[in-house]
């Protein structure tokens, strides 16, 4: 799973962050490294340097292997709130999505159960 990490010109430490937040990532997403090739962050500062609440953004976008992209959107006071929001969003989605795709309405199969 490659991360991708992209700030505004807003962000300042551009190189700690992005360690700081590729590893939070790949914590948070880590159960879907095989289902997942790419993931991309987008972090900013939607008012720059005025000051507001709830004022920095974290998008994030998820490609899994053979579907469309799905992305979630977290804004925060701060922006580690803002990704770790983000990554929680994106964590569920991805359990609904990709869980979908290994059940068939929550239960085995009837005919699974004759064969045994």
């Amino acid at each position: 799973m490659q991360i991708q990490v992209n700030t505004d010109y807003n962000i300042a430490g551009r190189e700690t962050l992005v360690a700081r937040v590729q590893e939070d990532v790949e914590q948070g997403l880590s159960r879907f490294a095989q289902q997942v090739t790419r993931i991309e962050v987008h972090l900013s500062d939607e008012n720059a340097a005025k000051p507001g609440d709830n004022d920095k953004r974290c998008l994030m976008e998820a490609r899994p292997s053979g579907q469309k992209p799905v992305a979630v959107t977290h804004m925060a006071a701060t922006l580690p709130e803002a990704w770790a929001g983000a990554i929680k969003k994106l964590r569920a989605l991805l359990d609904t999505q990709l869980g979908k795709l290994n059940e068939k309405k929550g239960a085995e199969s009837i005919r699974d159960n004759e064969l045994r």
